[in-house]
C-alpha cells in the first residue's frame, strides 16, 4: 500500500458514491495510506529490480489486497512474510490465496509494523503507507541479522531526500544518516494514476543496502556532529561552532571525559558502530523527518565572544577554531560536505578529546 499526505476519515467511513472498494465492497482507508497499485506492468518491474534469490525470504509490509504478494510468490522465493495492521486486509489476504498452488509459502503477520518484532528476512519489497516511511526505514536498518537490501516505494519528496548528494537542495540530516548506515540508489519514477485511489503525490522506488560492515565510528558522536551542522545547513561551520550553546556542551563533554582520564585517541579508533548504536535511530524519527526546519536567521543564532576559559587559559572557542581551520572547515557549510568529509571532521574533534555524546 501507499499513501500520500491525505486527510484522516473516521474509522470504518466510506468512500462516497465514487470511491475505490475491495472486491467484497470493503472501503479503503486513506488514513492507512490504502491505495493499492494497480499497474501490473509496474508491479512486475519492482519484483525484477529486486533481484530476488530461490534461497530469499521476503519481508513485504502493507500488502493490501496482494498484488504484490502474488508476484513475489510466484517469482520463486522461499517464503514471504506479509505484515499487515488493517484485519480487513488480512482476510482479503487470506481469502484470495486460499487454496492457491504457493499458499504454503505465504505467512500474514496483522500487526504494526513498526511496533511489532520483525522475523528474519534476506530483502524486503514493499509499497508502504508513506506516513511511516521515516520510523520504518531506520527500524529496517537497525534490524539483525543485516538483510541483503530493501526495494521501497516512497513518496518522491522523501526518496529523493534519501538519494540526495552534497550541494543538492534536499540534501539533509536524513540523507546523511542513511547514507552513513546504507548505499541507496533511485530506481524508477511512478505516477500516482499508477494507485487506486490516486494519491496526491507521485512516488518512487527506491533501493537500499545495508553497508556491511557498519562504518567504524560511534553513532551517538556522528549524529551530534550531524545534527549540529545541519541547524543552520547553509550558515558556515565556523559560525555554527561559535554559538554559546554549543561550545557550552562541547566544553562541558571535554571536561568529563578529561576528568575520567580516557584514553579517547586509542579508544575511539577502535570504536565500531553496534546494534544497539544503530537501535537509536528508531528514536530519532521526528528529527529525522521528510520535513526540514526552515532556516533561522542570522540574529536567531546565540554566538559567544567570550573566553571559555577551558585549556589552560587558552579560550575553548579558540581551540574548537583551531580544529576547524585544520581540515579546512571554518567556511565550509554542512549542506556541502559528504560523507568522507563530516568523517574526518568528527575524527579531528575525537583527536582533540572532543565529543559530541
Amino acid at each position: 500500500m501507499a499513501g500520500g499526505k491525505i486527510q484522516k476519515k473516521r474509522h470504518g467511513a466510506g468512500t462516497g458514491g465514487g470511491g475505490a472498494r475491495l472486491q467484497g465492497g470493503i472501503p479503503f482507508e486513506k488514513s492507512k495510506g490504502q491505495h493499492i497499485l494497480r499497474n501490473p506492468a509496474l508491479v512486475d518491474s519492482i519484483v525484477a529490480k529486486a533481484g530476488l534469490k530461490p534461497t530469499d525470504t521476503v519481508l513485504e509490509i502493507g500488502p493490501g489486497t496482494g498484488n504484490l504478494t502474488k508476484r513475489l510468490l510466484e517469482a520463486g522465493v522461499k517464503a514471504v512474510v506479509a505484515v499487515e495492521l488493517d484485519p480487513r486486509m488480512v482476510l482479503e489476504l487470506n481469502r484470495r490465496f486460499q487454496g492457491h498452488p504457493l499458499s504454503s509459502r505465504l505467512k500474514v503477520i496483522q500487526g504494526d509494523v513498526l511496533k511489532c518484532d520483525l522475523p528474519y528476512f534476506d530483502i524486503c519489497v514493499a509499497n508502504i503507507p508513506y506516513q511511516i516511511s521515516s520510523p520504518l526505514t531506520f527500524k529496517l536498518l537497525s534490524h539483525r541479522p543485516i538483510f541483503r537490501c530493501a526495494v521501497i516505494m516512497f513518496q518522491r519528496e522523501f526518496a529523493m531526500r534519501l538519494v540526495a548528494q552534497p550541494g543538492d537542495s534536499l540534501y539533509c540530516r536524513l540523507s546523511v544518516n542513511v547514507q552513513l548506515l546504507s548505499r541507496v540508489s533511485h530506481l524508477l519514477k511512478v505516477g500516482r494514476n499508477n494507485f487506486r485511489p490516486p494519491p496526491k503525490v507521485d512516488s518512487s522506488v527506491v533501493r537500499i543496502e545495508p553497508r556491511k560492515p557498519l562504518p567504524p565510528v560511534s553513532f551517538k558522536e556522528w549524529d551530534g556532529l550531524v545534527r549540529i551542522c545541519f541547524n543552520w545547513k547553509n550558515k558556515t561551520l565556523g559560525s555554527l561552532f561559535k554559538q554559546k550553546r554549543v561550545l557550552e556542551l562541547l566544553e562541558k563533554n571535554y571536561k568529563i571525559m578529561q576528568s575520567l582520564q580516557l584514553a579517547q585517541d586509542a579508544e575511539m579508533g577502535e570504536e565500531k558502530m553496534s546494534a544497539d548504536d544503530v537501535a537509536l535511530l528508531a528514536n530519532m524519527v521526528e528529527d529525522l523527518s521528510m520535513e526540514t526546519p526552515d532556516e533561522k536567521e542570522d540574529d536567531e543564532m546565540e554566538m559567544d565572544d567570550s573566553d571559555m576559559g577551558g585549556d589552560g587559559g587558552t579560550s575553548f572557542k579558540e581551540k574548537i577554531m583551531g580544529i576547524l581551520q585544520q581540515g579546512d572547515f571554518a567556511e565550509k557549510r554542512g549542506s556541502k560536505l559528504s560523507q568522507v568529509d563530516f568523517l574526518y571532521l568528527l575524527s579531528l574533534f575525537n583527536k582533540a578529546g572532543i565529543h559530541f555524546s
